[in-house]
């Protein structure tokens, strides 16, 4: 009985969040997008795809041959397209098939991202989105990446998603996911849900690569619990056009001498709207966070929001924004925030928006280089994080990316 009054309940919250403006961000109209599709054939292997399919695998960081892949999971649309494992230690699945097999799984599921949180995880929860579950066992040292892409192959559509990722005591794994468009799709928008849990001892480190089309709006929700001893890496990069993102990922340290890192890497083009953001709550002793932000605008606007939360002693933390203006009618925001609740916490905070430094420039040119090699060092060291496991394809893409950047306005 109990059961059922609480369902009701959060049935009435997530219908009263329907309308529920979010916190940040350009609000978008959901009802000028309809549900994606879910029957899109399903392949035994990734080279069972089109040419076009394969090479935006790869643009999104995710190898079709699986070679030095630990598993996989592509997602088109709503339609889980592809799993695969290929090394012990890992789970690989849809939400869904993990829902089925485990009782336990309704403890993660819907548990740390709320569902009547704003209107888009209404509308994901509504939709009963599917999505990918991943789950390292005890102990388990997974050698290699789990790749996983999500694909929006619809034209004007909304594609749900909804990420579970746990790590277990003591095991560590990384991840890769890719976000894209299929060739020919300009407009839409991609709702992502992702709840991460890592257990006593436990190591993640999770890359994601956005590379959407002009006209897509992105709305990922993300909430990561640490439990002790947990160490949680997040790389972000988002270098392509895209219409607006609105991102503010979330780790709650809750266990002693917990640890997470967000690495931002982003490039706003003319038209583009990104909001991105980290924040950290350090409720435990020791806890430490890193937050580091790396922005270019070419013409697009950046918010770079970080905020940091002590409410432990002996936690230790640093934000650090940065953000370069390489074209007219750019606009960078930085937005640092530290905010602690007891006496005996060491937090600090750096921020710079602006333009490249003529004499950077000057002294790389005195070397025998020419404006453009000089603007363009510089752009790569200043993007640079040193990500591991990317394909070569989408580190030539990446490089192609900043030789195209607009340096007018220097």
């Amino acid at each position: 009985m109990q059961a059922e009054a609480d369902n009701r309940e959060l049935k009435h919250k997530v219908e009263d969040a329907r309308k529920k403006k979010a916190a940040f961000g350009e609000d978008i109209d959901l009802d000028k997008y309809p549900e994606a599709s879910k029957d899109i054939p399903k392949v035994d292997s990734l080279t069972d795809l089109s040419n076009d399919e394969q090479r935006t695998l790869l643009n999104a960081g995710v190898i079709p041959s699986e070679e030095g892949r630990a598993g996989s999971f592509v997602y088109m649309d709503e339609t889980v397209v592809h799993t695969s494992v290929k090394m012990p230690g890992v789970e690989v699945m849809p939400v869904s098939e993990a829902l089925k097999k485990y009782d336990w799984m309704r403890d993660y599921y819907w548990k740390a991202v709320l569902p009547d949180a704003d209107k888009y995880t209404a509308r994901t929860f509504e939709e009963q989105a599917d999505g990918y579950f991943i789950r390292a066992l005890p102990g388990a040292k997974v050698k290699a990446p789990v790749q996983t892409c999500l694909m929006l192959k619809g034209k004007s559509v909304a594609q749900t998603v909804h990420n579970v990722i746990i790590v277990e005591e003591g095991a560590e794994m990384e991840v890769v996911t890719g976000c894209s468009t299929s060739k020919g799709v300009e407009r839409a928008l991609h709702l992502g849900i992702s709840e991460f849990y890592l257990k006593k001892g436990a190591s993640l480190t999770f890359t994601m690569i956005h590379n959407w089309s002009e006209q897509i709006g992105v709305r990922p929700r993300t909430v990561i619990q640490q439990a002790e001893d947990s160490t949680f890496i997040n790389n972000y990069v988002a270098l392509k056009p895209v219409r607006t993102i609105q991102t503010y990922p979330t780790a709650k340290l809750d266990g002693k001498n917990s640890f997470a890192r967000f690495n931002t890497v982003a490039i706003a083009h003319p038209g583009s709207e990104l909001d991105l953001g980290s924040r950290v709550i350090m409720n435990a002793p020791g806890s430490r966070c890193d937050i580091i932000s790396r922005t270019i605008t070419t013409g697009g606007k950046v918010i770079a929001r970080g905020q940091m939360i002590g409410a432990a002693p002996g936690i230790r933390g640093h934000l650090e924004c940065r953000g370069l203006i390489l074209g007219k009618g750019g606009v960078q925001i930085a937005i640092p925030e530290l905010e602690a609740r007891v006496a005996d916490v060491e937090m600090t905070h750096e921020a710079a928006v602006g333009k490249i430094a003529q004499d950077q420039i000057e002294y790389l040119m005195s070397r025998g280089l020419s404006e453009e090699e000089a603007v363009g060092i510089i752009v790569r060291g200043f993007l640079e994080v040193g990500i591991r496991g990317l394909p070569e394809a989408l580190k030539h893409e990446i490089d192609v990316t900043i030789e195209k950047t607009n340096v007018k306005g220097l």
